[in-house]
């Protein structure tokens, strides 16, 4: 028993011993160090738990880590310790003004401004907050108040701090009178961190990249526990574009903030900057921690989607399954053309390509922006089926009139599917053509317009498909005819142009050799090459 004693008065001795001040507690939360900071302030109230302004700036603390109602049961307990306690009445308001009752809040106000008879400078600039940051803005008054904090205690530089934000709501364009207040500010502190960085985001907000991170360098420098600084540096550097940048700095502000809160926004900058495989990571280690929306769940999806990894199987039944999840509990008005277009993706992978055609119509009519790209999706299937009058039905959706809408890619599909499917050959010799005039190097081209014109003639009487198919042979380079890819096509080509230099009116023995012995090389075994060979023409 003695032993548990003399521990337990150990650990309340550590305790108090290692409390830090209220100054330094309130530091830690403006730094969004909050779980550093409760640790603080549970100390402080330990110690001192009648001194109700513990409470109001634990409050507080809550408050700025979005935990609202935390914050309220904070400023209710303060009231409670000390009734006479202006700073925890103005608390009370700021939730009844969140909770959009400005007529009460507006009460709990004029009630802490009675108390302290209008002389507190603090309860004034924190009701002046209230009105400067709110959803619901009451821009005119708050400047009035923040004018006479300022009279009341010209040497607290957070009232021009605040005041610069006030007047920077008012007139967005125009960031002078903000920056004269947040100058006044550093002119009492010129190593406020929290100063400067008000002066990085005027600079971010006029797309001064480079005057803004220098800006957010200077107040990392000068105080490398304010971790804001980190937090808007990784947002300038998000919407310049430098994504190694922000994740670097947001590593930075998870060491100072390591919150569930702190990491879910370093995962989302990550899914940003399409760095899905660490983004499937983070949001998981969200998820362990308890915290889960649909956000996470589309995040998710769509990064399962991106970083298959080696089990690409597995991970493509991870991405369905979090997609169904994310389906069941997003509102109506929040699921956005992209969330069916990547189930469909993953559907498709899955082997499940009528589900994923569906999925790719819903999103085209959804979001007009991807209409074109799900079309394209969804043709591929199609094709990859041969059902080639569906083929052809969606790439005429998708041309709508205008032929530069399909890609060179999608015409050689858009061709295969005329001439396999209706066989209406004069149709895919359009559609070949119209790839030969994109991609005129590309020399399956012009074989299929071959193709689709010898189904037209009579070889010895119209050969329409002689040049193309010559065009075909003259782009290939020796080594490609005898892949895979071109063995059997060159085959067709040189025996066609073999027989219209030996049947046409342009007779010519020496070039039907050149092309009967292409045929020759390539397949040693061909027996019209033999016969060719045999015969008086071949020798």
């Amino acid at each position: 028993m003695k032993t548990y004693k003399i521990l337990a008065m150990s650990f309340l001795f550590g305790t108090f011993a290692n409390a830090q001040t209220l100054d330094e507690a309130i530091k830690k939360t403006d730094n969004e160090r909050f779980a550093a900071a409760r640790t603080d302030f549970n100390a402080l109230i330990a110690k001192e738990p009648t001194k109700a302004d513990n409470f109001f700036y634990f409050g507080e603390n809550y408050f700025k880590n979005d935990e609202l109602d935390s914050a309220n049961m904070m400023w209710t307990k303060g009231a409670s310790v000390d009734p006479l306690n202006a700073l925890n009445v103005v608390g009370l308001g700021k939730y009844l003004w969140y909770k959009g009752d400005t007529t009460k809040a507006r009460v709990q106000f004029a009630k802490a401004a009675t108390m302290t008879k209008n002389k507190n400078a603090e309860v004034i600039r924190k009701t002046a907050e209230v009105l400067t940051y709110a959803p619901i803005k009451r821009l005119d008054e708050a400047i009035k108040l923040l004018e006479l904090a300022i009279k009341l205690d010209g040497k607290n530089p957070e009232s021009y701090l605040i005041l610069g934000d006030a007047l920077l709501e008012k007139t967005p364009r125009d960031g002078s009178p903000a920056i004269k207040n947040y100058n006044l500010a550093l002119d009492l502190n010129p190593k406020s961190s929290k100063g400067i960085v008000r002066t990085a985001k005027l600079y971010q907000r006029a797309r001064n990249y480079e005057l803004a991170d220098q800006k957010y360098k200077e107040a990392q420098t000068l105080d490398p526990t304010y971790a804001p600084a980190f937090r808007e540096n990784a947002e300038l550097n998000m919407m310049f574009n430098q994504s190694n940048k922000a994740i670097e700095n947001w590593k930075k502000y998870i060491e100072l903030n390591n919150s569930t809160e702190a990491r879910y926004r370093f995962a989302t900058s990550l899914f940003s900057a399409k760095k899905h495989c660490d983004a499937i990571n983070e949001l998981l280690s969200v998820q362990a921690s308890g915290f889960d929306n649909f956000y996470v769940e589309r995040m998710l999806t769509y990064s399962y989607f991106e970083c298959p990894g080696d089990d690409s199987k597995t991970s493509f039944e991870k991405g369905l399954a979090t997609s169904d999840k994310f389906f069941s509990m997003v509102p109506a008005d929040k699921v956005i053309g992209l969330d069916y277009k990547y189930k469909g993706l993953i559907l498709g992978k899955l082997g499940k390509d009528s589900l994923a055609i569906a999925q790719y119509e819903i999103a085209a009519l959804k979001d007009t922006a991807i209409t074109k790209d799900m079309y394209t999706e969804i043709a591929k299937l199609y094709m990859k089926a041969k059902k080639y009058d569906n083929v052809i039905a969606t790439y005429n959706k998708k041309m709508n009139g205008n032929p530069n809408n399909i890609t060179p890619q999608e015409y050689y599909d858009f061709g295969k599917a005329y001439y396999f499917g209706p066989k209406n050959y004069a149709m895919a010799d359009t559609c070949f053509t119209r790839l030969a005039e994109r991609s005129p190097s590309y020399a399956i081209s012009y074989f299929w317009i071959a193709r689709s014109k010898y189904k037209f003639e009579t070889p010895t009487t119209k050969w329409l498909a002689k040049d193309n198919y010559k065009k075909f042979v003259d782009l290939l380079k020796q080594e490609e005819m005898a892949t895979p890819a071109y063995k059997s096509f060159t085959i067709e080509a040189c025996k066609y142009l073999g027989d219209y230099y030996i049947n046409s009116k342009e007779y010519n023995k020496v070039e039907s050799q050149k092309y009967w012995n292409i045929v020759k090389t390539l397949d040693p075994a061909d027996k019209q090459a033999a016969a060719f060979f045999a015969s008086p023409h071949g020798k």
